[in-house]
């Protein structure tokens, strides 16, 4: 099917004229044929005249002579009543000429007014139309393209457009959010079978070296020993190392339940901290519940904790503000005072293998994302109002992992 060659503009513009414009051109063309041509002054001055004509020959057709004087009287007096009656045809249709010209001639200047005033008023509708509608299409090309839609401007045509800007504004930012969770997912998906392989090509030989060093032990003398020791305390890294690779690559397990979050985060606060290190856990009234998996919260919210008194070199204050969220749900906020995380990783601090510690994997942080995506929320990392870094969870009130 080829393609229509006017825009959708002018295919507006064509279907109003079509519509408005010629009917009225026509009715205004078809009443002044009306009015030149099938004027009824026409055949009444035609009648008349036929009349007076039918009268003058009667007329010169009698003997007046032959008829007695009242007859003479009558005849005279009809005469003149047709002689005046002719007259008065006469000038009637005289002014029946001018005045049928002049109306004919108004009438084609008021109907070409109205058919310049339809053309004009179609063009304003077709634009307010087109206009809406060539900006909606061009929405659509940037949503098909991924590309960020175009800033509010002041809105035109009709309100029925602006709702369906605002319709598509959402679309498009749910359409948005919907491929960055997918992007999330496949990452995860990805990083989680790189550490599941990861994790089993070293614990199968993690094994026999732990069991050689136990037995090299036994005989070895203190010169050697002092190598075993690094060897052992190696292979204890690399079974830490092999435990959170095996951690990121399967899904949060165990029973589903309703988790209180602020009893669970004071409890972490009582036990997971250094002893030179305080916690302030804030818990605001009417916190609901959240459904989900306890243990892997457990260590989710156990890992943010170690990284803040790491962060603060076990020392100094860990606030924690839980409290409902406003979309529902719960929100966490946990604030240390350390030095904050550096510009240059911010971007990716949630990523595994990114660290800024000397000993650290980099898969700590990545585990609490792996938790928090599984339980269908999402954490944030902003800065501490002073210095430090603050970490934002929100989980979702009824799903779970």
């Amino acid at each position: 099917m080829r393609p229509s060659t006017l825009s959708f503009r002018q295919r507006i513009l064509l279907v109003i004229v079509l519509v408005g414009a010629v009917p009225t051109a026509i009715a205004v063309v078809g009443w002044a044929v009306t009015l030149k041509v099938g004027n009824p002054a026409r055949a009444s001055r035609a009648a008349i005249e036929q009349l007076g004509s039918s009268g003058r020959t009667l007329l010169a057709t009698l003997d007046t002579t032959r008829l007695a004087a009242p007859e003479r009287a009558a005849l005279d007096a009809h005469a003149g009543e047709l002689s005046e009656a002719l007259s008065r045809s006469r000038q009637a249709d005289a002014y029946s000429r001018y005045y049928t010209a002049g109306l004919t001639i108004t009438v084609l200047v008021l109907g070409t007014l109205l058919v310049y005033a339809s053309v004009r008023l179609g063009g304003h509708l077709s634009r307010q139309l087109s206009r809406p509608m060539d900006e909606l299409v061009g929405w659509t090309r940037h949503i098909q393209r991924h590309e960020p839609l175009p800033p509010d401007l002041p809105r035109r045509g009709a309100p029925e457009f602006a709702v369906l800007r605002d319709a598509l504004r959402e679309m498009a930012q749910g359409l948005e959010q919907g491929r960055g969770r997918e992007l999330e997912a496949e990452r995860l998906r990805a990083f989680r079978e790189i550490a599941r392989r990861v994790a089993h090509e070293m614990k199968n030989p993690l094994t026999p070296i732990r069991f050689a060093t136990a037995e090299l032990e036994r005989t070895a003398t203190p010169a050697q020993r002092e190598a075993l020791e690094v060897l052992a305390a190696e292979s204890r890294r690399l079974e830490v190392l092999a435990r959170d690779f095996t951690d990121l690559g399967r899904m949060p397990e165990g029973p589903v339940s309703e988790v209180d979050v602020g009893e669970l985060l004071a409890e972490l606060a009582r036990t997971s901290l250094p002893t030179g290190m305080t916690a302030s856990v804030r818990v605001a009234p009417g916190t609901p519940r959240v459904t989900g998996r306890y243990d892997p919260l457990r260590r989710a919210f156990a890992n943010l904790l170690r990284n803040a008194a790491e962060a603060s070199h076990s020392s100094g204050v860990v606030e924690v503000d839980v409290a409902a969220a406003a979309e529902g749900g719960v929100v966490v906020r946990l604030r240390d005072h350390g030095p904050g995380v550096e510009p240059s990783v911010r971007d990716r601090i949630f990523d595994p293998y990114v660290t800024t510690k000397p000993e650290g994997t980099g898969l700590g942080l990545a585990l609490v994302r792996q938790t928090v995506v599984a339980h269908g929320g999402r954490i944030q990392l902003e800065d501490t109002t002073g210095g430090g870094a603050t970490f934002v969870v929100h989980l979702p009130r009824g799903a779970a992992a």
